[in-house]
């Protein structure tokens, strides 16, 4: 039995649902409630949820241009913000939970979101990194590249991936693209020395 919020919610986050629901409506934490139902595949009570508290919780707005994004039919629009806050945490929550159906549908608008916040590719292509999805990391790390050369961050990123291959020259090339763009950025002139 969950008995207190934190708890409740690093194990939603870690995917340990059991009690999770429960705890969230016992104690009204409706935002939570609504995500719970989004794993649940209860997408209307998750709509009538965010929608019940849009105006008090910039997530739940967020929230419901998600469900817009899964059900392909999109009238609300993301803040430049929202994609920066909140797109990373939600993508591991689905892929967490196996819900890569869900996935889907919301990266079929990574162009759409690009134009809201030129990042959006970088975001997704970590997440499929972090969750050890090579393959989709590098698709979307190097449409970021082709979008938004000018993210230090990005080559760094990829600077990272290429050492964890041993690619030593395309780890060295990343990092050395990274310090164009951005001369002092610290980690980038960290791993160099290491190479």
């Amino acid at each position: 039995m969950i008995l207190d919020y934190k708890t409740a919610k690093k194990d939603f986050l870690s995917a340990k649902f059991k009690g999770c629901k429960t705890f969230f409506e016992s104690h009204n934490y409706k935002l939570e409630q609504a995500y719970c139902e989004i794993i649940l595949d209860n997408l209307k009570n998750a709509q009538h949820i965010f929608e019940e508290i849009e105006d008090q919780d910039t997530r739940a707005h967020w929230g419901l241009v998600m469900l817009e994004f899964i059900k392909g039919c999109v009238s609300r629009y993301p803040t430049y913000f929202e994609l920066r806050n909140f797109l990373e945490i939600d993508l591991n929550i689905l892929i967490n939970y196996c819900k890569g159906n869900y996935v889907e549908k919301i990266i079929r608008y990574a162009d759409f979101m690009f134009t809201i916040n030129p990042e959006t590719h970088k975001f997704i292509g970590r997440v499929f990194l972090n969750n050890d999805m090579l393959p989709q990391a590098m698709f979307f790390l190097n449409r970021a590249k082709d979008n938004f050369y000018q993210d230090p961050e990005l080559h760094y990123i990829l600077a990272e991936i290429y050492k964890n291959k041993n690619d030593i020259e395309n780890c060295r090339k990343a990092l050395l693209t990274c310090l164009e763009i951005l001369p002092n950025y610290a980690p980038a002139i960290a791993m160099l020395n290491t190479l």
